[in-house]
């Protein structure tokens, strides 16, 4: 079956990405967040803190850091967009890109986004994938 295309997913994996490995106050700054997409989308249900094996974490990190990457790539391009049009298919673009990153380290899209939010609530856990993306 085809991946169906989801709006908004890059902004929602952009923001994941951007939490996970965010450096502490004096580091390096994260790479700049892509921009939301009009549309949003419900967040998925967060894995349990604990549940977060090293494998699964590893995968996240790898992930995070490729969509940081494709994110780079396309905030020129949305912002070089002439138009409301020209910005959806950059949005589009961007977002199967992301999506086949996430797909390309053994992880759904769901799993991503719950592993970010883990992330997101347990320190611990975010110094784990910090330590991981070094």
């Amino acid at each position: 079956m085809k991946r169906a295309y989801v709006p908004a997913l890059g902004a929602c994996l952009i923001a994941m990405a951007s939490a996970a490995l965010a450096q502490p106050a004096g580091q390096a700054p994260a790479p700049a967040p892509a921009p939301a997409p009009s549309q949003g989308v419900a967040p998925s249900q967060p894995l349990p803190t604990q549940g977060v094996s090293d494998d699964q974490l590893r995968k996240f990190v790898s992930a995070a850091q490729k969509v940081a990457m494709i994110s780079q790539e396309y905030t020129p391009k949305l912002h070089a967009a002439p138009d409301s049009a020209a910005q959806q298919q950059v949005h589009k673009e961007a977002d199967e890109k992301m999506v086949d990153a996430v797909h390309a380290e053994g992880l759904t899209v769901d799993e991503f986004n719950g592993i970010g939010q883990a992330v997101e609530q347990n320190p611990g856990l975010a110094q784990r994938a910090r330590d991981m993306a070094k």
